[in-house]
């Protein structure tokens, strides 16, 4: 087993996660030595694929779940505001970058897509007309529109409205300024951007089969899983953004925070339209409301996707299950994270 010079972060996963936080680690500290590894060829090759999201740019503008409605009829629009400064932040961040001129554009993998949100029945249309009267007068949500003339609708929503009883009640949301994003591709760029700078290493094909404390900070055990071979790497702190394989990881390293997390493999799956006929009648991602009891990510959208410059459409999400944590994973993987502390975490 080869023992590799200490470095002070190791990123596990080649995904947003570590891509983003990697390349702010090296922002804020250019002598920052770290090594992001990850187990497939590519970067992205898991959640933060294309396929595999919606692509909202998340910023509060469409998703009814972050303005939670009070038994009095009040809406709570705080989460609303704090997800749309983050997004806003982050597009800062990439703006930042582009101008460093070894980023790329941000054309690649951020596109303009209107933000709609979509109600049925007089509950359903109290609630949005509430959320958008609070919202309204937010200086973030000022240019949001309010409808519930159905020609306007079918204006927005062109695909969504055919076939409809007109007695039906309905309403919508709609913001002008909301984006499409390719996390695959902004994570790929991230990593390039990376790897341009020194002391900052992206290792493919690279699997992290231990992790122990090692006095102030960790050892962690990587195999190649194309030769067999095997090193260790001694680092400072260990990011885990490896998705569902985060939670082996997590166990493996045996801190107290540990204890009493569980996952349970629930994944969303979408249909998807490349047809350009029925593609160029859509331009938004309109969100509805989950069935009432069901998850959050259980909530109904129609999403244009722009993917490599391309348009396509998805719809969904339907619940699929496994017993994998990743795409590529192992059927065993639920079985492997089984512990006592677990059951209670996956039961609820």
């Amino acid at each position: 087993m080869a023992h590799n010079e200490a470095v002070d972060v190791v990123l596990v996963g080649a995904g947003i996660m570590s891509a983003t936080l990697a390349v702010l680690l090296k922002e804020l500290d250019p002598a920052i030595k770290l090594e992001v590894v990850e187990l497939m060829d590519s970067g992205a090759a898991e959640s933060s694929n294309p396929w595999n999201n919606a692509g909202t740019g998340h910023a509060g503008l469409c998703e009814l779940n972050y303005t939670p409605q009070a038994a009095d009829g009040t809406v709570d629009i705080k989460k609303a505001v704090h997800i749309n400064t983050q997004f806003e932040v982050s597009k800062q961040f990439w703006s930042y970058l582009t101008k460093k001129g070894t980023f790329g554009s941000c054309k690649s993998f951020i596109s303009p897509v209107p933000h709609l949100s979509f109600v049925q029945g007089d509950s359903g249309v109290s609630f949005l007309k509430e959320r958008f009267d609070v919202l309204h007068k937010h200086h973030a949500f000022a240019d949001m529109e309010y409808t519930e003339d159905k020609a306007k609708m079918a204006e927005w929503m062109p695909l969504m409205m055919p076939g409809r009883s007109p007695d039906e009640f309905l309403a919508a949301t709609r913001v002008m300024n909301g984006t499409d994003v390719n996390f695959g591709a902004l994570t790929n760029q991230l990593l390039k951007h990376l790897t341009s700078a020194p002391d900052a290493q992206v290792k493919y094909c690279k699997r992290v089969t231990g992790l122990k404390r090692n006095g102030s900070g960790w050892t962690v055990s990587i195999k190649d899983v194309n030769n067999g071979n095997t090193r260790e790497v001694d680092a400072k702190f260990v990011f885990l953004g490896a998705g569902g394989a985060a939670l082996p990881l997590l166990q493996a390293s045996g801190i107290e925070e540990s204890k009493g997390f569980g996952g349970f493999p629930i994944s969303g799956q979408w249909l998807r339209c490349d047809n350009p006929e029925v593609v160029k009648q859509h331009q938004a991602k309109v969100y509805s409301q989950a069935a009432v009891g069901s998850p959050p990510m259980s909530v109904p959208h129609l999403d244009t996707r722009v993917v490599d410059g391309k348009k396509s459409l998805l719809f969904g999400p339907s619940a699929g299950f496994t017993t994998k944590f990743l795409k590529h994973g192992s059927f065993m993987d639920l079985p492997r994270t089984g512990r006592a502390g677990t059951i209670g975490p996956m039961l609820a």
